[in-house]
């Protein structure tokens, strides 16, 4: 299979979409973040000093998505029709940041929920840090992708 942003001489492109049909695209990502009993006790009681970590992560998310083409090189500025981020507690110490975008567009919204899903999920750290700098960010991951010929999930 080739990769899809490589030419014949090994030079970088940009995917050329304009031939493919509009279609409505969906995305669904998450990512998990563990963090220590403290911080798990601080976001879920709303104890902490730099406010609500979930307002924060939650704009942070839906910025980012918006943001996804000036922060992965050679994806395309989408129309996003909407974003999404919001969290639950799969595990006791577990955080799961989920993310999910939708546009009516020619290429699929998978980075935007990705990138939506890590910088949540990097905003839950740097509003936590304070008490625990070991917090992990693990499996930032493509749950789901409609739209498109490669649907996943």
């Amino acid at each position: 299979m080739k990769a899809s942003h490589v030419r014949e001489d090994g030079s970088l492109t940009m995917v050329d979409v304009s031939g493919k049909a509009v279609t409505e695209r969906y995305a669904r990502a998450e990512a998990l973040v563990r963090v220590n009993e403290q911080v798990a006790q601080a976001l879920r009681g709303g104890t902490l000093a730099k406010g609500d970590a979930f307002v924060a992560a939650q704009i942070a998310g839906i910025l980012a998505a918006k943001q996804t083409a000036a922060l992965i090189p050679l994806a395309h500025s989408l129309p996003l029709a909407a974003v999404d981020v919001a969290f639950d507690w799969p595990e006791e110490r577990v955080l799961r940041v989920r993310a999910q975008a939708r546009t009516s567009a020619q290429t699929g919204v998978e980075m935007e929920a990705m990138v939506a899903a890590a910088i949540a999920a990097l905003t839950i750290y740097d509003m936590t840090k304070a008490l625990d700098k070991a917090i992990v960010i693990e499996s930032v991951r493509l749950l789901e992708k409609r739209g498109g010929k490669g649907d996943v999930g």
